[in-house]
């Protein structure tokens, strides 16, 4: 499986730590946040990797080169203005032909990324998101699920008046290719924002069509589920 390390991001809110490096290259323990996020894929057989990259791209880029220091294989998706984080997956597109993993280059986490990655597999889903337990949710996209896993609820950073949840989305994802129907070309939007709505507002709209899809009536198809799956282990990103 390849991954799509999200490694875009100006860091505003690190100013002046990111005034001439991006996010990414922030140092934690010695070496840039992002080479930590690598050894995990690594730890877990994932050696493809795609970054996307936009603020101080070439910092990034001259760094890790190839990935053949790590022992990986690693290509660059270049944007040339800010897509956000499924604008930059979109962008990334040809590169990314079978199920992949998404995760952020500027968090820590040390989760074992395979079982998420069998849960989806198992499942057939069509995109999974992994989720963690916060006390304070206000800065993140407030989740609720079912007994299934299946999201039915979602608000991105709420106030304190408007959480109904300490479940969180941590921004690390399993996907099938097949939503990339759901994105538009070149145009900027979020993972966390726009697209998972729209995709369960679509869903719910096109019930009798996903069923056929499930049923197996349009081959070629996966389930067209979005679940989720909730952890309970070390993950931080390094704003909040």
């Amino acid at each position: 499986m390849k991954a799509v390390v999200m490694a875009g991001g100006e860091g505003s809110r690190l100013r002046p730590l990111t005034i001439r490096r991006p996010k990414p290259m922030v140092p934690i323990a010695g070496k840039p946040v992002m080479e930590h996020i690598l050894n995990l894929l690594k730890r877990h057989g994932i050696t493809e990797v795609v970054v996307t990259v936009q603020y101080l791209a070439s910092n990034i880029e001259d760094y890790f080169g190839n990935g053949s220091q790590l022992g990986m294989r690693i290509t660059y998706s270049r944007e040339d203005v800010p897509l956000g984080t499924a604008g930059s997956v979109k962008n990334a597109e040809a590169q990314l032909t079978e199920p992949f993993l998404v995760i952020s280059g500027d968090a820590l986490t040390d989760y074992n990324l395979q079982k998420v990655i069998d849960y989806h597999t198992n499942k057939k889903s069509l995109a999974t998101l992994m989720l963690a337990h916060v006390h304070n949710p206000l800065e993140y996209g407030v989740i609720i699920t079912n007994e299934d896993g299946h999201i039915s609820q979602f608000l991105e950073k709420p106030s304190w008046g408007e959480v109904f949840s300490d479940t969180i989305n941590t921004g690390i994802y399993v996907l099938d290719p097949q939503i990339f129907n759901y994105f538009e070309k070149d145009k900027p939007f979020d993972f966390s924002q726009e697209q998972m709505r729209s995709m369960a507002r679509w869903m719910w709209r096109s019930r009798r069509q996903i069923l056929a899809i499930i049923s197996g009536v349009r081959k070629g198809w996966r389930s067209t589920r979005i679940l989720s799956y909730t952890v309970r282990s070390i993950w931080r990103t390094i704003v909040r």
